[in-house]
């Protein structure tokens, strides 16, 4: 067993916050030691491509290229349903209200609005633009044009005003959107919900093989304890919580925690494993990501 605190890194959103607390703060008897690092997920997943950090919170897209290196924990990531990524415009006249995701005007129909156009995604390894690039080879004609990467704190204003066409957004923004006067022109989830029945893959949690059997089992029952302690005490991580959420309204946060953190953040399950392997078969058959060997996801 390693006994020097492990480099730990995850976004300072409230799902991560929440699942570490009682991990991080040293409350889960017998959980290895940690030495915690914020980052978004496009900084921790250019982490995982270079090797560092010993646990990192990562998109399930980098996976193929990491999992050499790393192995996927079977818990303490996000994965769930009616939680995907959403794409957002501008209103598409004067006057139009947003549609809540999934509502008639809000479907893949619009795609094609998007030829040529420039989108802003959290990431170009993100699972959400992962999601997004397999409904637009079905939903826009011709292909979308220009993608920029910005933190995805920065996505909704950009659209707003007008700098980028399309924002691909994740997390609260679900909640938040309507605030900046945005439409929403699909919902990626919904896409992947409605033609696969699995539910979405957004975030996973990998450790370095490297650590050895032993250690990747005392993670793993870590990362499940310290979710569970959560749930059984939810105002014990409250203010861990609200520390990192970059002024968060509390009640966004604890929707935020409602939806993404759930019943596959204690453990994958066999619908969480096919939901990963489904995700990245049909990339790696589009050329999106490199294929997977038969047991890459295996926990060892």
């Amino acid at each position: 067993m390693i006994e020097r605190p492990l480099r730990i890194a995850y976004s300072p959103c409230p799902n991560d916050t929440f699942t570490f607390d009682a991990w991080a703060h040293g409350r889960v008897p017998g959980a290895p030691p940690l030495d915690v690092t914020f980052a978004d997920i496009d900084v921790t997943n250019g982490m995982a491509e270079r090797g560092e950090f010993d646990v990192l919170k990562v998109s399930y897209a980098v996976l193929p290229w990491v999992l050499e290196e790393y192995a996927l924990l079977p818990c303490g990531g996000a994965l769930g349903r009616g939680c995907g990524p959403l794409v957002l415009t501008r209103p598409p006249h004067a006057g139009a209200e947003s549609p809540a995701p999934g509502a008639p005007g809000a479907g893949e129909a619009q795609g094609a609005g998007l030829r040529g156009k420039t989108v802003a995604v959290p990431s170009e390894r993100s699972t959400a633009y992962l999601l997004f690039r397999l409904w637009a080879a079905a939903e826009v004609p011709g292909g979308v044009g220009k993608i920029v990467v910005l933190p995805f704190h920065e996505i909704m204003p950009a659209v707003r005003d007008g700098r980028v066409d399309a924002g691909l957004v994740i997390h609260e923004a679900r909640f938040t959107y309507q605030d900046f006067g945005l439409h929403c022109l699909a919902d990626m989830g919904e896409h992947w919900e409605s033609t696969t029945g699995l539910p979405i893959p957004l975030g996973a949690i990998i450790a370095k093989r490297a650590l050895g059997e032993r250690t990747l089992h005392a993670l793993a029952d870590a990362a499940r304890k310290s979710v569970r302690m959560a749930w059984d005490d939810p105002e014990a991580s409250r203010p861990y919580v609200l520390e990192h959420a970059q002024e968060m309204d509390p009640r966004v946060a604890d929707q935020h925690i409602g939806l993404y953190v759930n019943e596959f953040t204690a453990g994958l399950g066999d619908d969480g494993y096919a939901a990963v392997r489904g995700l990245l078969t049909r990339a790696a058959a589009e050329g999106l990501v490199p294929p997977l060997g038969p047991d890459a996801l295996a926990f060892p």
